[in-house]
């Protein structure tokens, strides 16, 4: 391994000489080995793309020359397109975070990271995703790639920032407190039409099950005891509409996250930017990704909170617990399959154990409630940190930054097989459904117009103590004709509005 030596305000670096980062990153990557993860490849992507459109409008203001405005475009390109090819070859919505180098962490990485090799461009930014306050860390770590890429294109050597310099050249007009947040927001803008897009087909798969279901007659249950009878069809239409309610607070949470503050510098005030530097860049953003984002009406405010990220928290957390109750409303519907309710069949995806032989368990609903489990936290983390901003900055923001990545990818993910490998393929046990819809003793609640609820509860107690259905106990005990019993027990109209043995 050869080492170039960087030269910062700390002092003099040693930076692996193929490497495109510089003495910045480097530090943090030996300052910080925490976790083994390096920022996601939407976040490299979002803020890259965020540097292409900073560049192109301080070119467009003639406040960057034009050569090295266009090296740095060119530079951001190239990366760009080697993190979406990658993304593209894979199975899951976006390639997980490259691992960091393992072994020794206080020295220089054991092995070259080109570009070229394995993980391409990801592999030059080794930043970990707990570094330092603000995100400044990665920061850098982008300026740094950029412009020693840029310096390459435009004659240089790495390192030598003779001709681009990451300060100077790719930062100029930009600040970690306005490009961070910016990149986290456009990250988890991204990020969040994948899961929208998750969450609505899994709304469309309850739809269609409780279109499917809709003649099957059952027992309803409350309080987990026996209750008056409902179709299974409306129950997983019910299931539909819940998630439909959490897809528009998502939607609602993607407003928030396409207001931007980029422009606002240092503390919000816009220091060392053309006046219509902001808006130019919003529109560039807004171009390049298809989204409609749009500046912020007070940079100031874009900097000191971070509401949106609570918001995106705040949606992900009622889609996380509506999921959480429906999965084990279906976990309890098809227990079984001879000592359960056994109502419902999900689809049998692996053995369910190493010992009982024939086991089959829920496997896909216990791994979407696990992956909800881990996404609530993260949007507990997502406000603790929000609400840690003090004055002019939040410094969490490398947090928050994290949990919308983990909690994004891992839903979009959890939700998407979960639907394919479980959803779609439920069927019902309608004799089962019915026998329960029959023998249950809260058929006799639709007696209440008919004989009065002291009666029914009478009809109710016999029932029991003797093992009869009510009907049965209703006959023998001659309360009803014949005729008008059917009419109050009719399946068709126990399960809609109306008086049970009415005309």
């Amino acid at each position: 391994m050869s080492y170039r030596i960087e030269k910062d305000s700390l002092g003099d670096v040693e930076v692996p000489e193929d490497a495109y980062w510089g003495s910045q990153a480097e530090r943090s990557r030996r300052l910080f080995p925490i976790t083994g993860l390096t920022e996601h490849p939407k976040m490299i992507e979002a803020y890259v793309t965020l540097k292409k459109a900073c560049a192109q409008a301080n070119d467009e203001f003639g406040l960057l020359d034009r050569e090295k405005a266009q090296a740095i475009v060119a530079a951001a390109d190239e990366i760009l397109e080697d993190l979406r090819s990658r993304a593209g070859d894979a199975d899951t919505t976006t390639p997980p975070p490259h691992p960091l180098p393992q072994g020794e962490r206080e020295t220089a990485p054991n092995t070259s990271p080109l570009p070229q090799g394995e993980g391409g461009w990801l592999n030059q930014f080794p930043v970990d995703v707990f570094h330092m306050g603000a995100g400044t860390s990665f920061h850098m770590n982008v300026n740094e790639v950029l412009a020693n890429r840029a310096e390459e294109i435009l004659g240089g050597r790495k390192g030598e920032y003779k001709l681009v310099n990451p300060n100077d050249h790719v930062n100029y007009g930009q600040s970690t407190n306005d490009t961070f947040p910016t990149a986290m927001r456009i990250m988890s803008r991204v990020m969040l039409t994948d899961l929208m897009k998750a969450v609505e087909e899994l709304e469309e798969a309850f739809a269609e099950k409780g279109r499917e279901f809709d003649l099957v007659l059952k027992s309803g249950r409350t309080h987990l005891q026996d209750a008056v009878p409902i179709r299974l069809g409306q129950e997983f239409a019910a299931y539909a509409n819940a998630t439909k309610r959490c897809r528009n607070w998502l939607h609602k949470a993607a407003h928030e996250l396409q207001e931007l503050g980029i422009g606002g510098s240092a503390v919000g005030t816009g220091l060392n930017t053309h006046p219509k530097y902001r808006f130019r860049v919003v529109e560039l953003l807004a171009d390049y990704t298809g989204l409609p984002f749009r500046p912020s009406d007070d940079m100031r405010e874009a900097m000191q909170s971070q509401f949106c990220m609570s918001a995106l928290g705040g949606a992900i957390r009622l889609l996380c617990l509506e999921l959480t109750r429906i999965t084990n409303d279906l976990r309890l519907l098809s227990s079984g399959p001879l000592v359960g309710l056994a109502e419902i069949v999900l689809p049998a995806v692996q053995p369910g154990s190493s010992i009982m032989p024939g086991k089959v368990n829920p496997s896909m609903a216990e791994n979407l409630n696990i992956v909800l489990y881990q996404a609530m936290g993260q949007c507990h983390a997502i406000d603790m940190c929000v609400q840690a901003g003090q004055l002019e900055l939040n410094v969490m923001m490398p947090g928050m930054a994290f949990s919308a990545q983990f909690m994004l990818q891992s839903l979009t993910n959890a939700i998407n097989t979960f639907r394919k490998n479980c959803v779609e393929g439920i069927t019902a046990n309608e004799e089962r459904c019915r026998h329960y819809a029959e023998v249950s003793p809260s058929l006799a609640t639709a007696l209440n117009p008919l004989i009065g609820y002291k009666k029914a509860a009478e009809v109710v107690k016999k029932a029991l103590a003797e093992g009869k259905t009510i009907p049965e106990v209703v006959r023998e005990m001659g309360l009803l004709d014949e005729e008008t019993l059917q009419k109050a027990l009719d399946p068709s109209k126990l399960t809609e509005p109306g008086i049970p043995g009415g005309g």
